[in-house]
This record gives C-alpha cells, sequence and structure tokens, in this order.
C-alpha cells in the first residue's frame, strides 16, 4: 500500500512539473522598458503643440519606452525640478527642451553624477562643461535669420525699392536659443544694408496675445513710417496681423504704397496660409518633428554607440512670390519653395 501511494504522488508531482513548464513556454518573458522623462517649455504656441505631440507620439510607444512628460509652463525653475524629479524616478534619459540658454549648469552636473545621458533638442544650452549633456539636436536659429534677411535684400533688389525699410522687431522669448539666433541675423542685415532702419525691438515672447499687444504700441509710436515686421515665430504674427488691421493698415509687399510687409518663422499650417493668400510676405521653416528623430539618438545609446554631439535638421523656406528662387549664404544655395495649397496638404503640421 505504502508502494503504491509513493508512486501515486510521484505520478501527480511529475504531472504538475510537466504542467509548469508547458506553460512556461507560452508565458513571454516580460521586457523591461526605457523610461524617458521630457521636460518641454510649455504650449505657448502652434509649433510648441506640434513639437510636444510629436515627441510624445514616438516615445508613448507601450512595448518599449516608459515616457514621463512634464510641462514647465514657460518657467525655467519648473524645468530644473523637473530634471530633479526625473532623476529621482531613475529614468534611463532626459529629454531637454530649454527655456533659456544659460542657468542649467548644476541640473545637468546632477544628472550626469547619477548616470542619466541628457539629450538637449531644439534650444540650446550654454554650460561651462558641454560634457554634461550627451547630444543636442536643432535647428540652426542663425541660419533661418540669414535666409530670412538674404530673401529681403534681394527681394527689394528684384522690386527696385531703394527707399527706407522701416523694420520693427516682434523678438521671441528672450534668452531662447531661437531668439538670440534670429535677432542677431537681423541686427547684422540692419548694419549690412543702409537704407534698413531699426525702430524698435520688443519682446512678443513667442505667443498671439502678447505679438499683438507689441505690434499695438509700435503702431503707435511710429505710424505710417513703419513698413516692414520682423516677427520671430507664427504665432507673434497672428497677434501683429490683428493688430494692423485694427487699426485699419493693409498687409502685403507694397511697402512704397503703405503696406505693411510680415516676416515670420515656423512655418505652422496656419502661418503658411496666411503666406498662401500674401498676408505673410516670408515664412522660414523650423521643423517641430522632433520624435522620430529623438527615439533614433535613444536606440543609439541603447546600442552603445557614441552621439555626435550636434545634429543640425534641414528646413524650408516658403512665399508665393516669384522674384527670389533661391539664396545664397556662406558658399551655400538655399531654395525658397513657391508656396501652393498641394504643399500645405502634404505638410505634417
Amino acid at each position: 500500500m505504502k508502494r503504491f501511494l509513493i508512486l501515486v504522488v510521484t505520478a501527480v508531482l511529475l504531472c504538475g512539473c510537466s504542467d509548469s513548464k508547458e506553460a512556461g513556454k507560452d508565458k513571454a518573458p516580460e521586457k523591461e522598458l526605457i523610461t524617458v522623462g521630457f521636460s518641454q517649455v510649455g504650449s505657448e504656441s502652434d509649433w510648441r503643440m506640434a513639437s510636444t505631440t510629436s515627441v510624445r507620439s514616438a516615445f508613448e510607444d507601450g512595448d518599449k519606452y516608459n515616457l514621463i512628460y512634464d510641462d514647465a509652463q514657460q518657467k525655467q525653475e519648473n524645468q530644473i525640478k523637473a530634471i530633479r524629479k526625473f532623476i529621482d524616478q531613475d529614468v534611463d534619459y532626459i529629454l531637454l527642451d530649454p527655456i533659456t540658454e544659460s542657468g542649467w549648469d548644476s541640473a545637468l552636473q546632477e544628472a550626469r553624477d547619477s548616470g542619466i545621458p541628457v539629450i538637449v533638442c531644439d534650444r540650446r544650452v550654454a554650460v561651462a562643461d558641454n560634457d554634461l549633456y550627451t547630444a543636442w539636436i536643432g535647428s540652426d536659429f542663425e541660419l533661418e535669420g540669414k535666409r530670412a534677411c538674404e530673401w529681403l535684400k534681394r527681394f527689394f533688389e528684384a522690386q527696385g525699392y531703394t527707399e527706407a525699410v522701416n523694420i520693427v522687431h516682434i523678438q521671441g522669448t528672450l534668452g531662447a536659443s531661437a531668439q538670440i539666433g534670429r535677432s542677431a541675423a537681423l541686427e547684422a542685415a540692419v548694419r549690412e544694408n543702409p537704407t534698413w532702419r531699426l525702430l524698435d525691438q520688443q519682446t512678443g515672447e513667442f505667443t498671439q496675445a502678447r505679438g499683438r499687444e507689441v505690434m499695438e504700441d509700435m503702431l503707435k509710436h511710429f505710424g505710417d513710417r513703419l513698413n516692414l515686421v520682423f516677427c520671430e515665430n507664427d504665432n507673434e504674427a497672428y497677434g501683429a496681423i490683428e493688430a494692423i488691421r485694427a487699426a485699419g493698415r493693409k498687409t502685403g509687399t507694397d511697402i512704397g504704397n503703405g503696406e505693411i510687409m510680415i516676416v515670420s518663422f515656423d512655418s505652422t499650417r496656419k502661418g503658411l496660409e496666411y503666406t498662401l493668400d500674401g498676408t505673410i510676405a516670408l515664412n522660414t521653416e523650423c521643423s517641430p518633428l522632433y520624435g522620430p528623430r529623438l527615439t533614433e539618438l535613444v536606440d543609439a545609446l541603447e546600442r552603445g554607440e557614441k552621439l555626435s554631439k550636434e545634429t543640425f535638421v534641414e528646413e524650408g523656406q516658403f512665399s508665393i512670390y516669384p522674384e527670389v528662387s533661391s539664396t545664397f549664404i556662406d558658399g551655400k544655395n538655399y531654395e525658397v519653395m513657391h508656396l501652393t495649397q498641394e504643399v500645405i496638404d502634404e505638410r505634417a503640421y
């Protein structure tokens, strides 16, 4: 009897072990997700929201990444808090789109001490030790500005316009890389072109509401003398257009007969629609579609590859005016695309 019981128990145990092994074959091993913390400037513009959507869409892949997103609401102190929170959460990587260039040394040093690579995108950081961040990817903002100014110069030449170009400049958030680069390009162009006069510069903070306020103030101060507005993003241009129309002025390229010419940056869908109808004379692209490129950089680091310290994204330029089809800057030609509705329809943002 004892022998029979032993045989029964042994058979049950063997059966149980066999079932357990078979069950294990059907169960895939759990894959550890790559945790990424993303500190974004905020949602101050159409461009910014398109950028956020691009990054979140690329990293919100539940099978590979775990994205922790933080909206800084245009405050650098919130971004620094976010970086420290990411460190406490022991993320694998930190993505940072910085509000301004300066003020990052301490937070990035803490990330480095914790062994967390930081990838900076869009705007730059100015730090004492560039090894505090792993890589930067973004736009050449000064080149964007140079391309816009060269287009203006060639356009006026093609039109035979030799009178004064009285410019008001609605800048972006002061200290932001886009503001620094685009402002530097315009200021240099004003020095190089004797008929160009820079009447005033004020920050529009990259927002439509502030762009309108600044434009209203400039119209009051300069009246009919003002004939060109250099806006550092599309949302500022929208606000400027509202103010110009409310004041009874017209937008366009006939500045010798009282129209106000508008130059803008970003090339968002709405911005290009204004460009298509001639309200904005020239729109220089600043691509917000960083998401896929950032996943490529993270994946490369996962494979143990060394990244380039900086990567520039390629960008276009759009106008309906055929007088200038390209610009030539620092030994290189840049196409100016003739804008059509088909071009707008094919764009991702």
